[in-house]
């Protein structure tokens, strides 16, 4: 395609093209704040804290400094890392039979997002040369959060979705408006500080102080010491080969494996000879994430229970679950469904160096417990955790829990080649899933393989039963036959939200860089 530079692409507000840098995220002016970074010569990871940043303010429903992080970096020169940037169940927990998902007993893990801003940052000036500073990249988030922003049609969905609760969620209500302009003044001065004196501040300093009190105050375990003990890691990212690029995803207690698992299965089938708008490509997409789901319980924190992931990708393994896979038939769906709604954000800079990362409250409004002293509203990840003795994601002190968030960054011959993610919880690996066939087996560029129909499979808010909702854009022909092999369908609207929100960076070889954010989402890619 012939266009100029940083020139959107003219079928999609959503996506755009260029050759020295792009960003993408689900928010525009988020995307704007790190394409702002780039334009200046700042780093990859460098884009990603400004617009991460801006994201805590702009989509609070979904993120926020009351949440966690994960992020795959890689680049040209054989770098290749996952920062881990979960926080850890409390010291002190409560006994519960039953972990409740909103309120103060939901938020029984620390947050880790702050921290792995901060690893980041310093990775990015030991490994890249980088030389921004929190002052210079948390400028744009500021300016929002104490002038104003408009509300997004996302944060307008979720607030009318929750509008039988949001009420009962202290501050919340009054913090967080349904439509107009909304201001996040509190917050914008945790941000200042993060700002002046560096990211520790939120778990050592005043602002660590604060968020103690605040959280105390509602009635959550956490205590500054808690805080004091959180730190994001460094850590290798799991692998697997997948035609001629090899993608990379977080470890445990991350999911990334299960999203490795089914493109491992589905490497046993001919995918590019399978068109990818026939049941046949979504009954085989929805057969090999059945398979890689039921191994999905045994994922837990890798520092309290072995994490056996060479044998979960081991070729032979997934051979034999490929054998499993009845192209007529469909198995019945076993798994138990897990809510969560999360922002997906990636970058790549003019040298390649990219990133690719999630950052998350857990479920929409995280816990629905606002820290008024703050403005954060915290995360209720420790809904993750189980409460049965024999899980290997019961919960302990300390301990970290099964975690939806997979970012994901395809090599190919060794420098990083398409950059994806996505928002949805157990929706993630579904939908990447078929982002990755679309993209590699068929040769979609973003904004085609973002705007394709999408289904989920298991449970919603919406709807408690084990169906595979799909959008009904795919057509009668590919509903019915799916239902004649046994699926129990449901279609739902096209670009539905409960398709999620991904993101994709394509890098061609020829070095031009295509981008775009999900035509779901408030978002959009800019090139530099």
């Amino acid at each position: 395609m012939a266009t100029n530079e940083n020139t959107l692409l003219p079928q999609s507000t959503h996506a755009a093209r260029s050759r020295h840098g792009m960003v993408t995220t689900p928010h525009r002016a988020a995307s704007e704040a790190g394409a702002k970074v780039l334009r200046r010569g700042g780093t990859a990871i460098e884009a990603m804290i400004a617009a991460g940043a801006a994201l805590t303010v702009l989509y609070p429903h979904f993120c926020g400094l009351g949440g966690d992080a994960i992020w795959i970096v890689a680049d040209s020169q054989g770098r290749r890392d996952a920062i881990m940037g979960i926080g850890q169940a409390a010291e002190a927990l409560p006994k519960l039979d039953v972990i409740p998902t909103r309120g103060p007993l939901s938020t029984l893990t620390t947050a880790a997002l702050v921290d792995s801003w901060g690893k980041a940052l310093d990775y990015s000036r030991t490994h890249w040369g980088g030389s921004e500073s929190f002052a210079s990249l948390l400028g744009d988030a500021i300016e929002f959060a104490a002038g104003g922003f408009p509300v997004s049609q996302s944060q307008a969905h979720w607030h009318a979705f929750r509008k039988d609760e949001i009420d009962g969620w202290p501050g919340v209500s009054r913090f967080f408006v349904k439509e107009g302009v909304q201001h996040q003044r509190q917050l914008a001065a945790v941000l200042e500080e993060i700002a002046l004196h560096g990211y520790r501040t939120f778990y050592e300093g005043d602002v660590a102080d604060r968020i103690a009190s605040g959280l105390e105050a509602a009635g959550s375990p956490i205590r500054k010491r808690d805080l004091e003990k959180t730190f994001a890691t460094l850590a290798a990212p799991l692998s697997l080969a997948y035609r001629d690029v090899e993608l990379l995803a977080p470890p445990p207690p991350s999911q990334g494996v299960t999203t490795l698992s089914i493109m491992g299965i589905l490497s046993n089938f001919a995918m590019q000879d399978i068109a990818p708008d026939t049941s046949q490509f979504y009954h085989l997409c929805a057969e090999a994430i059945k398979q890689a789901f039921l191994e999905r319980g045994g994922i837990a924190d890798p520092a309290f229970i072995e994490q056996d992931c060479a044998a979960w990708l081991g070729q032979d393994f997934l051979a034999t679950k490929a054998r499993k896979i009845d192209r007529n038939v469909a198995l019945p769906w076993p798994a138990p469904f897990r809510n969560g709604d999360t922002v997906f954000l990636a970058a790549t800079d003019a040298q390649g160096r990219s990133a690719s990362v999630l950052q998350s409250t857990y479920y929409d409004w995280g816990s629905g417990v606002l820290l008024e002293n703050t403005g954060i509203l915290w995360q209720n990840r420790g809904a993750a955790f189980s409460t049965d003795p024999k899980s290997p994601n019961v919960i302990a002190p300390g301990k970290r829990p099964f975690y939806t968030l997979n970012p994901g960054i395809a090599l190919r011959d060794g420098k990083p080649a398409i950059l994806y993610g996505t928002q949805g919880a157990d929706g993630q690996p579904q939908t990447l899933t078929l982002l990755l066939s679309r993209l590699i087996d068929h040769g979609f560029d973003p904004v085609s393989a973002l705007s394709a129909p999408r289904f989920l499979l298991g449970r919603t808010f919406s709807d408690s039963r084990d169906n595979l909702k799909i959008e009904q854009s795919v057509g009668s022909d590919v509903i019915d036959t799916l239902s004649s092999y046994g699926h129990s369908v449901v279609a739902i609207p096209e670009l539905s939200a409960l398709a999620g929100q991904a993101g994709v960076i394509k890098i061609g070889e020829d070095g031009w860089i295509d981008g775009a954010h999900d035509p779901r989402s408030d978002g959009c890619a800019v090139g530099v």
